[in-house]
């Protein structure tokens, strides 16, 4: 059963319908659906093992399901490679971050402007660059102008860095490139796999602050996140998973106060706390 979504917010952005996956004798999936809508800021929280990930893989086109639909911006991507579904519109950052370490974070963040373009022929590419020199110019300058305009969203942690190499930054700022870089695609549709883990109080914050942001200014998010505080602050509609199935959804007010996802807490974590 697809979670309920907010008739305040705008068209469906994602459908997914009765999604399942197994590893051999593990099923990390079971039967999930979930639905999210333009500018709404979803949650899906769990015990560690509960799936989190493995749905996050089946929906931006890493891993592929056993059974079910996904519909992305009402085009059909249940088995859509991740080159496509960024050009439908899905960024996605990753659990444990993924830079390019001898890139400068200008250039890390730039490669997701290329991302999100379909791919070309290179002789076409360098037969366009040396007729249309000008408009080559003009289009770069352009996306590094976007590029700056993004990372000056994390204050000053990346901005006096943006000709640093990735590998020179510290862990909670490479987290922040990977942000940066799936903003360039001006994604549809924003998936973030717990990009707080591994940060201090003061970066979580920042990130909070960031998040809240990108959510006033109607950033369609996805989001899978260990620290309940956030999630409950921010969520527009928190969706919970046990065992790799949906075991509650709704508002956060009322997620956080149910049985069964207080069972699941149960042993796992302290679903009052962060």
């Amino acid at each position: 059963m697809t979670s309920p979504a907010n008739p305040h917010h705008g068209p469906t952005i994602l459908l997914v319908e009765s999604l399942s996956r197994s590893f051999g004798g593990v099923q990390a999936v079971r039967s999930m659906s979930l639905e999210v809508q333009e500018k709404e800021f979803v949650s899906i929280i769990g015990p560690n093992g509960a799936g989190k990930t493995t749905l996050f893989n089946l929906i931006a086109g890493q891993d592929r399901p056993d059974a079910g639909t996904v519909l992305l911006a009402d085009q059909p991507a249940t088995r859509a490679s991740p080159e496509r579904m960024a050009t439908l519109g899905l960024a996605r950052t990753f659990q444990h971050g993924r830079v390019f370490p001898n890139l400068t974070v200008l250039d890390n963040v730039l490669l997701g402007a290329h991302t999100a373009q379909p791919p070309t022929n290179p002789a076409t590419e360098i037969l366009q660059a040396l007729l249309q020199p000008r408009a080559l110019r003009t289009r770069q300058a352009a996306q590094q102008a976007e590029a700056r305009r993004i990372t000056a969203l994390f204050g000053d942690r990346l901005t006096p860095r943006l000709h640093h190499p990735a590998h020179s930054l510290s862990y909670a700022n490479r987290r922040r490139v990977e942000i940066a870089r799936a903003l360039m695609l001006h994604p549809r549709l924003l998936m973030l796999d717990e990009p707080t883990a591994g940060m201090n109080q003061t970066e979580t914050a920042e990130m909070q602050s960031l998040l809240q942001t990108l959510k006033s200014q109607g950033q369609t998010i996805l989001l899978i996140e260990h620290k309940l505080d956030l999630v409950f602050q921010l969520s527009d509609r928190v969706i919970v998973m046990d065992d790799g199935q949906q075991i509650a959804a709704g508002p956060p007010a009322h997620v956080r106060t149910d049985p069964a996802v207080i069972e699941a807490y149960l042993g796992h974590s302290n679903i009052g706390t962060a």
